[in-house]
């Protein structure tokens, strides 16, 4: 959290010579947390170039605003929440144009373990169907699951980022844990 706190105070700084240098306060920004917002973006999507495209898509974002971003939170939190959900974004466009089903319609999945080789496959397909799973979800609930399992972040923490109790959050995790299980269930061999 000190590293947070060090980081925040030259955003803060370029926050408010804003006015005198325009772009200065995002070029600020982009060097202090363009690393952060580009592993959050890798979290969720699980490929590099999509987190390259999410990275863009926020400081694109950041920089077509016309009043400068609320870090009341911290830009850290701020910029990890808009990774997560440029990254949801892409997850859930991809799965929407591929048309691909979420069904498994491959027996071998649930077969015992297999030599290594395999049992690598089947942990990238484990994380390619979660993250299909994953675009399936509310927007609100992708959200708090990601920056709870992704980001490993406390629910205490993810309240005071969303501005909600940390009840809300216990339970849209609970309900989140619950669909993703129903959908994980196929490739899990039906476990419960």
């Amino acid at each position: 959290m000190v590293d947070d706190e060090r980081q925040e105070e030259p955003v803060e700084a370029a926050l408010a010579n804003q006015q005198t240098d325009p772009g200065g306060w995002l070029e600020t920004i982009y060097r202090e947390h363009a690393r952060t917002v580009l592993q959050t973006a890798y979290r969720v999507t699980g490929s590099a170039a999509d987190a390259e495209d999410a990275l863009q898509i926020v400081f694109t974002r950041l920089a077509g605003r016309l009043e400068s971003p609320d870090f009341t939170t911290g830009s850290s939190a701020y910029l990890r929440r808009a990774a997560t959900n440029a990254a949801l974004d892409i997850v859930q466009s991809r799965y929407a144009r591929s048309g691909v089903s979420l069904e498994v319609s491959d027996d071998n999945v649930h077969r015992d373990p297999a030599p290594e080789p395999d049992r690598q496959h089947l942990g990238r397909e484990l994380q390619e169907h979660l993250r299909r799973s994953l675009a399936k979800l509310s927007r609100r609930g992708a959200e708090i699951f990601a920056l709870r399992y992704f980001e490993g972040l406390d629910n205490d923490e993810i309240a005071e980022h969303l501005g909600t109790t940390p009840g809300t959050v216990a339970v849209t995790l609970h309900r989140a844990r619950t669909q993703l299980k129903t959908e994980m269930a196929p490739l899990m061999g039906g476990l419960q």
